[in-house]
């Protein structure tokens, strides 16, 4: 990602993501919906922290009689649910429209993930960007491998002493050092 003032902004079709990431539909078919969104919003929450990038992830109210309400998950995360009887593709198609007249000083990119390739073609045409589901599954599985490499286990300590955790080089030049040995 480009880095700039404003990080960009990740706008994500909650349900056909879960239809389409295999992991997601066992839990969905497995625990149900609200398992599968918490899992789709706990893999964001990561993902969003180790890019810098803020995003809002869309569900429709799914027949429910209920007004859209948002809700702040982290600073960098929000959860949106539709009015009802409307879609996620409605709310991200108006969001799209009015995103460059809500923000015209700032120019952040605005990138929308969905599969819907009928959604794909609107979005262009308002000027967000568009990722696919698949492509959005594999930044974030390798954002998890980059996040791996960077952590390092502790390795195990022999004792209740920091000596013991050392390597018997660093433990030998110490134990010189102590009898007055250089």
């Amino acid at each position: 990602m480009v880095a700039s003032s404003h990080p960009a902004l990740l706008l994500v079709d909650g349900y056909n993501i879960i239809g389409a990431w295999h992991w997601l539909q066992k839990i969905r078919d497995r625990d149900g919906l609200e398992f599968s969104r918490t899992a789709l919003v706990e893999t964001l929450v990561n993902y969003t922290g180790y890019k810098a990038l803020e995003a809002k992830v869309v569900f429709d109210a799914h027949y429910q009689n209920t007004p859209s309400y948002e809700e702040k998950h982290t600073s960098k995360l929000w959860i949106h649910y539709t009015a009802f009887a409307e879609t996620a593709d409605t709310y991200i198609e108006k969001f799209c429209a009015s995103f460059r007249h809500r923000n015209p000083s700032a120019t952040p990119r605005l990138i929308v993930a969905t599969s819907d390739q009928a959604e794909r073609q609107t979005v262009v045409g308002y000027g967000a960007e568009w990722m696919s589901a698949q492509k959005l599954a594999q930044e974030i599985d390798t954002t998890k491998r980059k996040g791996n490499t960077n952590y390092r286990p502790r390795q195990k300590s022999q004792g209740r002493f920091l000596f013991n955790s050392l390597d018997p080089k660093t433990q030998q030049t110490l134990a010189q050092w102590r009898q007055g040995i250089r």
